[in-house]
């Protein structure tokens, strides 16, 4: 792995989860604390601790991927795959947005309903130039699907009209 390619990812995903903690829970503490939450939501200090590892995750991996691609002389696959990292991290900071502090619960669901596929479609993509990227990405989507199933849940015991 290139350490230039490594410091780009890193900086696309810092820039990402920036974006999304600008408009994160401790923005609109009074809002976020008065919505009804399902008992299986997890205490708010897991979330940066998983997000943080997710983040590193992401950076580490689409580094590796992008650099293999690229060894192999796939430069189409290499921008695909940045295309790919591109809207799946606008979709990542997007959710921030919509949820905390437009409050729009429903089009966070569909925000994180999409962000769930762009997560499995890097996975898919990384597990195709190699197992291991695959396997090692293979947390986001599964941690964005139980966020869209905590979302959905959310809006729904918030009246489901936002």
């Amino acid at each position: 792995m290139k350490l230039s390619t490594l410091a780009a990812t890193t900086l696309a995903v810092a820039v990402a989860a920036g974006t999304g903690t600008i408009a994160g829970p401790r923005r609109v503490p009074g809002w976020y604390a008065g919505l009804r939450k399902p008992a299986y939501q997890p205490p708010g200090a897991a979330f940066p601790v998983v997000w943080t590892a997710l983040y590193a995750d992401i950076a580490v991996t689409s580094a590796v991927t992008v650099d293999r691609l690229r060894a192999a002389g796939q430069h189409d696959k290499a921008r695909g795959y940045t295309a790919a990292l591109t809207v799946n991290l606008l979709l990542n900071a997007g959710w921030s947005w919509l949820f905390f502090r437009f409050h729009k619960l429903g089009a966070a669901v569909a925000g994180a309903a999409a962000l769930t596929l762009s997560s499995a479609d890097l996975a898919r993509r990384a597990a195709a130039t190699d197992a291991r990227a695959g396997a090692a990405l293979a947390p986001y989507p599964l941690w964005c699907a139980f966020a869209t199933v905590l979302s959905t849940h959310v809006w729904r015991l918030n009246g489901g009209v936002r």
